[in-house]
């Protein structure tokens, strides 16, 4: 007789406002392929309408911006799931206790009980798009900096035995060549492809964390998660992949497979990003 090992499907999805997303068909694609776990990005909305929107299928946490209709993030876990539940843990909202206007609602922590008898914990994230030479790319790598110290702390955890984290959100940044199909384009031109910001997702790597999909992806193009609404860039798939999956690394090796769900065509979207979901093993 054999037993096949539990294992959650974590989704991470920037749904481009949750309302909109709704309007545009999420419902759809949430009753097709409900993950155990849904990180979310750009939610703009307060957690009493993220949560009425999921519905009472989901326990849903949110960490709004205090800028109306920018950021905000949510981390949703499906009620019915047999793989995890919500622990009796209080969610961490933010990388400080007083985060200026800008940095709020891009960070959100949740400690989740497993089937396994170990704790996870779960980060939605949602790093800033930042613009070359203006003060938005100032800001961008001033959340980056306070990214970074949660970062090591968590990785050190998980490296001494402790719980282990997977960090899934929108992180505006294409890692490599193989990230962006306009590479040249891009590179140093413009935010989202600067070596400053991709020295930023290196030195993570380096510190202990794994890039979950390109790791189970291998070396090859994409797979993209956002394309522009704009021209043909959806049609022609001239993507970028900014949704990411990091994990520490006992968590990292637990990684089964991997799923970009690219809609079927441009008018079918939901929003400009795909959801990206890994199944992770939880023996």
């Amino acid at each position: 007789m054999t037993t096949t090992e539990p294992t959650v499907a974590v989704t991470t999805i920037n749904v481009n406002g949750i309302r909109a997303a709704f309007r545009n068909g999420f419902a759809g694609w949430l009753q097709q392929w409900p993950p155990d776990v849904m990180l979310l990005q750009e939610v703009r909305a307060e957690e009493d309408i993220a949560s009425d929107l999921l519905g009472d299928d989901w326990s849903v946490f949110t960490y709004p911006s205090q800028l109306k209709g920018r950021a905000g993030v949510s981390i949703a876990v499906r009620k019915a799931s047999e793989a995890v539940s919500v622990a009796d843990h209080e969610p961490l909202h933010g990388l400080s206790e007083e985060e200026d206007a800008p940095h709020s609602g891009r960070w959100i922590e949740l400690v989740l009980d497993t089937v396994s008898g170990q704790p996870l914990r779960v980060v939605s994230t949602y790093f800033h798009a930042g613009a070359l030479g203006t003060p938005k790319q100032d800001l961008k790598y001033e959340h980056l900096d306070a990214v970074s110290g949660r970062l090591k702390g968590l990785a050190d955890q998980g490296a001494g035995g402790g719980m282990q984290t997977l960090v899934g959100g929108d992180f505006n940044v294409a890692r490599q060549e193989l990230d962006l199909k306009n590479w040249k384009g891009n590179y140093n031109k413009n935010a989202g492809a600067l070596d400053q910001e991709i020295e930023y997702l290196e030195s993570w790597l380096a510190n202990g964390w794994v890039d979950v999909v390109r790791e189970l992806a291998g070396p090859r193009p994409g797979p993209y998660s956002w394309w522009s609404w704009r021209g043909k860039a959806f049609d022609n798939d001239t993507g970028w992949r900014i949704d990411y999956h990091y994990a520490t690394q006992a968590l990292a090796q637990r990684a089964q497979d991997f799923h970009v769900f690219r809609a079927p065509s441009w008018d079918t979207r939901f929003s400009d990003h795909a959801p990206v979901t890994v199944h992770y093993a939880l023996g």
